[in-house]
């Protein structure tokens, strides 16, 4: 080959190494403008910040979480749950020592812990506890039954010695005088804030908080064959089969079932509604759950034990199946196959323990939470997701409502100039002086509750965009005044093109990346403007989620030291929002500005 033929080669490959691949060599800023396109130049300036590139992976992945896991994780914002406060993030509700997991004789679940004691009377415990769970008993000796609680537990060995700890208020752990002469126990139950001890001759004790659970067992002492607590009265199954509410108030309970005439051989309670299983081996429920009435088929005729949680209920069969039914807001209701099989059931307040003839265990429910709850039992991560995205749509709409004004106001000052521009500019310096917080604050004070909760977002959304765009028109009108000498708006005039279509056609194209470097940053500001707000008690109020009114609640010093949770999560998610928001900014603005560039 010729070295004419090899130079023209090498041209032809160097021209499409530069079309496609652009210039490895060293060229000026101009020269590679001109090669790629100032699109391409600024994509490429963007992607070599590193600094700039971490805060928009950061930034997407908050706002894909956001917008996209709300759905696999829906929020109630009706949802509250006293024997859920303050639980801490962890998932060791269900974590079963490996000791007591292939040798256990008896398991219970209480609101936020199991516990339980294997075959040779060994005493366990897992889950959310306080220390004043933790201090168990020293010399128990071989135990035969447990119990757990709301936040107390209960337990009786084989000497028919008691022993509670936990919860120690209302004297709930100190044991009645008449009790310590009763050997012959026959079922412990540890309530809420209330424990339950029934003698083999069917005679009823309780001690604890009695202001809470209505109680009346006088006429039946002597004939209680077993019993079944919630947070507001005790069913009891009679020697005779038949069932009963020990309590005097109306109550979904009250009125059981003709069918269960002497014919009941089990029975559990949810906080609203009661089960029994009868002698042929069908499940009765009444109360007020429409949710667990709605009794699955496969264990009619086939019943012969019920346990019951907070709102759902478990059963097994004869033929070793089990099955859970009822609310499944933390999947304790999806019993798994490799329960089926088993020989006894329990259920906590959301967990479920079956255990097979070999000792071994299975478990299904709640495990804990991601981020932990609030001061009302709410999970804070279904919230942080929830209130970040509605954060966020506040804060972008907010922020287009000031950009479509911000745009039209200096756009047209900018290219009349003369008195359009100085009243347009006075305009903007009236509307900027005035405190958003303080008028937000008196507007929220004067609607009060006239307005609905959309109402109040709608409301929020446009005074943020209505009183945050002179910044941004005074950007624009700087840029247009700039831009409207240079020829290509004179070229326009003369072809006859609007006026307006000069503006928004042909001179704002040139000057948009400056606007959007602005927009991005103002966002970062709405976002925090509307979390101030609403950390102050006058944006979203609650239930309604966002990152503001997520930390209202952490004002106090308890909350802080205590309950770390509540606060760190929400202010991790904002700041790392905003400071995300404003490194794509700076990243933006050192992309499009090639001066800034260190080449």
């Amino acid at each position: 080959m010729s070295k004419q033929a090899k130079k023209k080669k090498s041209t032809f490959s160097l021209a499409l190494k530069r079309m496609f691949l652009g210039d490895r060599g060293e060229v000026d800023i101009f020269t590679e403008e001109q090669m790629q396109g100032p699109l391409r130049t600024i994509i490429k300036n963007f992607i070599s910040n590193k600094i700039a590139l971490t805060g928009l992976v950061i930034f997407l992945s908050i706002f894909l979480s956001c917008f996209i896991l709300p759905i696999f994780f829906p929020l109630d914002l009706t949802h509250q749950d006293v024997t859920q406060q303050n639980i801490q993030p962890g998932f060791s509700m269900l974590a079963v020592p490996k000791k007591l997991a292939n040798n256990a004789a008896m398991i219970d679940g209480g609101a936020t812990f199991g516990v339980g004691i294997d075959k040779d009377g060994a005493f366990y415990s897992w889950g959310h506890m306080d220390n004043r769970l933790k201090a168990v008993p020293n010399n128990m000796g071989k135990l035969v039954q447990v119990s757990a609680g709301l936040n107390h537990i209960l337990a009786l060995n084989e000497k028919g010695e008691l022993f509670t700890w936990g919860y120690n208020r209302l004297r709930l752990d100190k044991i009645p005088l008449e009790l310590k002469m009763v050997k012959d126990i026959k079922q412990i139950e540890a309530g809420y804030q209330i424990s339950f001890v029934l003698d083999e001759g069917g005679r009823l004790y309780y001690w604890g908080n009695e202001n809470i659970i209505s109680i009346s067992a006088g006429k039946y002492q002597g004939q209680i064959d077993k019993i079944a607590s919630n947070t507001t009265t005790v069913m009891a199954l009679l020697k005779d089969g038949s069932v009963v509410a020990l309590t005097n108030k109306e109550t979904p309970f009250a009125t059981v079932p003709a069918e269960l005439e002497r014919n009941a051989v089990d029975i559990a309670s949810t906080d609203t509604s009661a089960a029994a299983v009868t002698r042929d081996g069908r499940v009765v429920v009444w109360g007020s759950d429409e949710d667990v009435k709605a009794i699955p088929e496969e264990i009619q005729g086939k019943a012969i034990a019920v346990s019951g949680g907070r709102a759902h209920f478990t059963a097994l069969t004869s033929d070793g199946q089990v099955v859970s039914w009822g609310a499944n807001n933390y999947k304790q209701s999806n019993a798994p196959a490799a329960a089926n099989g088993a020989e006894q059931i329990s259920c906590g307040y959301y967990q479920n323990y079956a255990i097979h003839p070999d000792g071994s265990v299975t478990t299904w429910g709640l495990e804990g939470y991601l981020m932990g709850t609030d001061g009302f039992g709410r999970d804070i991560f279904t919230r942080l997701i929830s209130g970040g995205r509605l954060t966020m749509t506040i804060g972008a709409i907010a922020v287009i409502i000031a950009t479509i004004i911000g745009v039209i106001i200096g756009g047209i000052s900018g290219y009349y100039g003369g008195k359009v521009d100085n009243f347009l500019m006075r305009f903007a310096e009236i509307v900027n002086a005035i405190p958003f917080l303080p008028f937000a604050m008196i507007l929220s004070t004067i609607l009060g509750n006239s307005v609905s909760e959309m109402g109040r977002i709608a409301i929020i959304m446009v005074i943020l965009g209505a009183l945050t765009w002179p910044s941004l028109a005074r950007l624009t009108r700087g840029q247009i005044l700039a831009e409207r000498e240079k020829e290509f708006v004179t070229a326009a005039k003369a072809m006859g093109v609007k006026e307006m279509a000069i503006i928004f056609r042909h001179i704002l194209p040139n000057v948009i990346t400056q606007i959007i470097v602005s927009t991005t940053l103002s966002f970062a500001t709405s976002m925090l403007t509307e979390s101030s707000l609403s950390f102050l008690g006058f944006g979203i109020i609650e239930p309604t989620p966002t990152w503001g009114n997520m930390l209202t609640g952490s004002q106090s010093s308890t909350v802080i030291s205590e309950y770390w949770w509540r606060w760190v999560f929400p202010s991790i998610a904002l700041g790392l929002s905003t400071i995300s928001i404003n490194l794509i900014g700076d990243g933006l603005r050192d992309a499009i500005d090639p001066r800034s560039n260190d080449r």
